[in-house]
């Protein structure tokens, strides 16, 4: 059942379910939402579905489908999945209305491709409530050769770097699809990239604001037969690594502006040097084009870093913004104490 959510949208208007009896580790009292982006997993939902439904007896499972051409949304339903669609193709649409649509005390993102452990959730669940955490990520350990190709591997490990050098390293496996969330983390999170590149988004979000975060090693394992991925390594790599790039422009602006003005200045002073010394040495300027060349760059350097000023300036303002939505939503376990 659906009911308007005012000029956003539509809104569920069931939360997730919450019930003592059954519920595993110590958090029977809150209320889980297992959420299942999908895009033709016909072969493998139903393994997924089935697992956490064993694991999180309590918890209500969403699968939202992203215009499957297979029978997934069906294979959910048969499993016990409460089935929503998302026409706009991509993961991170779909997880945006995930987000914006389901109401939970704490969220469960995982894959449909059966390649995460499910009794992992339940230690991931306890450390993001025993120590108060926003977010909770599983750091992948393959247990079968072929869960986790080399290339994606390698692709993963450079990303994580790069992000650990730019924004602070605190996560191993920054494009694990399997994460546990507070509330406050979810209902503050401005969704803004379409595709894999959500994990990205997620990743940095939580390092720009400073949040309490952790990781927790868990199995990896293949494919079930029958099912193919759908990650492009090459095409998605990329797409990720714009997404760092787009992402270090806004959060880092004074740096990325005040680089690129650095470098126009080198260039600058390096045609320069020459013309000035010919007319200190001569009071001439032959080399007019390369003079009006050095002082264009120059201008452009120094414009490059009052930008870089401004817009740092702007980024702080929608920061502490973003920060103030963040801090106007109880932490893990202070919303069960105080209703």
């Amino acid at each position: 059942m659906w009911r308007p959510a005012g000029a956003g949208g539509y809104q569920l208007a069931k939360r997730a379910s919450r019930s003592a009896a059954g519920q595993s580790g110590g958090f029977a009292q809150y209320s889980v939402a297992v959420l299942v982006p999908c895009y033709n997993e016909e072969v493998a939902i139903a393994k997924v579905v089935k697992d956490f439904r064993a694991v999180l007896p309590a918890a209500t499972i969403f699968v939202f489908d992203n215009n499957s051409t297979d029978d997934t949304a069906a294979a959910a339903r048969r499993a016990g999945a409460e089935v929503y669609e998302e026409k706009h193709q991509g993961k991170g649409y779909v997880v945006r209305r995930m987000f914006t649509d389901v109401e939970a005390d704490i969220y469960v993102l995982v894959d449909g491709d059966a390649t995460y452990d499910a009794p992992s959730a339940t230690a991931m669940i306890e450390r993001l409530l025993d120590h108060r955490l926003d977010m909770v990520v599983a750091n992948r350990v393959d247990h079968d050769e072929a869960a986790y190709r080399a290339g994606h591997r390698t692709g993963n490990r450079l990303l994580t770097s790069f992000v650990a050098t730019v924004f602070g390293s605190t996560f191993n496996d920054m494009l694990s699809g399997y994460r546990v969330f507070s509330r406050r983390f979810v209902k503050s999170f401005p969704v803004l990239s379409g595709g894999f590149e959500i994990e990205t988004e997620l990743t940095i979000h939580a390092l720009e604001l400073g949040m309490a975060v952790a990781e927790i090693d868990t199995p990896y394992y293949a494919r079930p037969k029958g099912s193919a991925s759908k990650l492009n390594t090459w095409s998605d790599g990329f797409r990720i690594l714009f997404t760092i790039f787009k992402l270090y422009r806004v959060e880092r602006p004074l740096r990325f502006f005040g680089a690129i003005g650095l470098t126009l200045a080198i260039i600058s002073i390096g045609f320069g040097t020459p013309v000035v010394t010919t007319y200190l040495e001569t009071g001439l300027v032959p080399r007019l084009p390369t003079a009006v060349l050095a002082t264009g760059m120059m201008i452009l350097a120094s414009l490059s870093v009052a930008i870089g000023l401004v817009l740092d300036t702007v980024t702080r303002g929608r920061r502490e913004v973003k920060l103030l939505a963040y801090l106007a939503l109880r932490a893990p376990g202070e919303e069960r104490r105080r209703r």
